[in-house]
């Protein structure tokens, strides 16, 4: 984590102050997500197409105190493919993905950030989709 760290800092000193970095990070994590879905085949961009995805800068403390890790990096919430929302349950099918984890992930590296939005954006579709973590590690997106 130190040299993560350390290598924000420096983009910060070279100009690129903690807010507009934040913006970057943000901007280029919807465009990989966007450019992702635009890629999938058309049978599963439509399921995809109907899962809500969420950018948050951390996971929340509520998150945290529910279990989830602190350095997590994305998240599926909702019902999976197949489930109808019910009212047990009337949230939506959701993919968080926690920004700033990515981003140090990276090493603060934006086409490092790029390909991790991305490979966690799928890995939390996955989840969607019914894959669990061995199905996923098969695939490349553990």
């Amino acid at each position: 984590m130190f040299l993560t760290r350390t290598r924000l800092m420096r983009r910060r000193r070279r100009g690129l102050a903690a807010g507009a970095l934040r913006e970057e990070a943000y901007a280029a994590a919807r465009a990989e997500v966007e450019s992702t879905l635009s890629a999938l085949p058309p049978p599963l961009r439509r399921r995809a197409e109907a899962v809500a995805v969420s950018y948050e800068w951390t996971p929340s403390s509520h998150l945290i105190a529910e279990g989830i890790d602190s350095d997590t990096m994305g998240l599926f919430s909702g019902p999976t493919f197949g489930e109808e929302v019910s009212s047990a349950d009337p949230h939506a099918p959701t993919i968080t993905l926690f920004i700033r984890n990515i981003l140090l992930e990276a090493d603060g590296d934006m086409k490092a950030f790029r390909a991790e939005a991305r490979r966690t954006y799928l890995h939390e579709l996955g989840h969607y989709l019914g894959l669990e973590e061995d199905a996923l590690d098969a695939r490349g997106l553990a």
